[in-house]
Parts: structure tokens; sequence; C-alpha cells
């Protein structure tokens, strides 16, 4: 009650509450070199350790690839107006919650490759390795010849 008290006198006889954005984002939890990460709801401006979320949502583990998230939730929340992260925008369109394109999250110097682009190079990869093993097998087929041509005393 105190500080509505010091609010009104400062502002007169308004009360002003500016509404705030809010976004899903990463929460990092866990051990030097051994990240975790919670899915939380919370204030644009609020820091993301400082603890003061509205909700949890899930959590994630990078090294395992492991996911726990609340389908429901999250859509409500993004319902509501809260704004994910492009990581998490990423994440879950990976995982199908929503749909949509993918944010390129990299720095502009590495530019995030298209799926036709990695179905491309992966042809190429296998064609290359096919050459490879064409070369390797009649290398094999000619020095096996030139083997027996050499006369035994």
């Amino acid at each position: 009650m105190e500080s509505r008290a010091v609010a009104v006198a400062i502002f007169g006889r308004f009360w002003y509450c500016a509404p705030t954005m809010l976004m899903i984002r990463f929460q990092r939890i866990g051990r030097t070199n051994a990240p975790a990460f919670r899915i939380v709801v919370l204030e644009k401006e609020r820091a993301a350790k400082a603890g003061n979320i509205v909700e949890l949502l899930g959590t994630y583990n990078p090294r395992s690839k492991e996911l726990t998230l609340d389908d429901s939730r999250v859509k409500d929340w993004i319902a509501k107006g809260a704004q994910p992260t492009d990581s998490i925008r990423n994440l879950l369109i990976n995982k199908g919650v929503i749909t949509g394109k993918k944010v390129n999250v990299l720095p502009k110097k590495t530019p995030q490759k298209s799926e036709e682009a990695i179905a491309a190079e992966a042809a190429a990869a296998v064609e290359e390795m096919k050459v490879a093993k064409a070369a390797e097998t009649e290398v094999v087929a000619e020095a096996v010849p030139a083997a027996e041509e050499v006369p035994v005393a």
C-alpha cells in the first residue's frame, strides 16, 4: 500500500501502470559448462536471471536435446501477446507447437542454410563417396594383375 500512496502522490490523482510486454525466453540454470534452461514467461524489462517469472512453461537441455514443454500454455501465452525470442521460436517450430519459418539466430557472418541447400550438399557428398569408391576399386583391380605378372623364380 505504501508504494501506491507514493505513486499517487507523484502522478497526482491518476494511478499509472504501464503495460508491459511479455517474452517467452530461456532462463539459464545448471552448473559451469553444463548448461540447462528453463523456458519462462517474464516481462521484457526484467533480467532473465532475476527470477521474477510470470510462469514456468518447460525446460530444455541442449546437451541431450531433451525438451519438456506445456504446449497448450505456450499457445495460450502467444495468443495473449507474449513474444517468443528467436531461439525459442525456432525450437517451437521444430517441435511443431507453432508453424512458420525459422529465424536466423546465427551471426550475420554465418548465414543460415536452407533445407534445400543441406539436401543438395548431402547428395553431393554421397555422389563424391561413390566416385571415390569406384576409383578405389579401379586401383585395386589394376594392382592385382600387376602382382600376377611378376615371374616367380
